[in-house]
């Protein structure tokens, strides 16, 4: 019988690699537009980062989120991100 591999992303906030299914990604459209995408299928360049708050701290101060995205991404932005999260979080 044959394992299927998992596919393993690495979190911006805390740069630790994890299975793919437990981290949220965060998209930028060819519209400069930045989405939390809940299903991972949506089209644009995606930055994984773990569901809690001191990842998205840590991606704010080491500006991870804006290296991998390659956008300047302004402050009202992450509260958004902070609140979808919240969202998916008590889902």
């Amino acid at each position: 019988m044959m394992n299927r591999k998992i596919p393993m992303r690495q979190c911006v906030g805390c740069r630790e690699m994890k299975p793919k299914r437990e981290l949220l990604r965060i998209i930028r459209t060819t519209e400069d537009e930045l989405f939390v995408d809940a299903t991972g299928k949506k089209n644009g360049r995606g930055a994984y980062i773990c569901p809690n708050r001191t990842c998205l701290e840590r991606a704010m101060q080491s500006r991870g989120l804006e290296r991998s995205l390659k956008i300047a991404i302004p402050p009202n932005i992450y509260v958004e991100f902070e609140k979808e999260m919240e969202k998916l979080d008590t889902r």
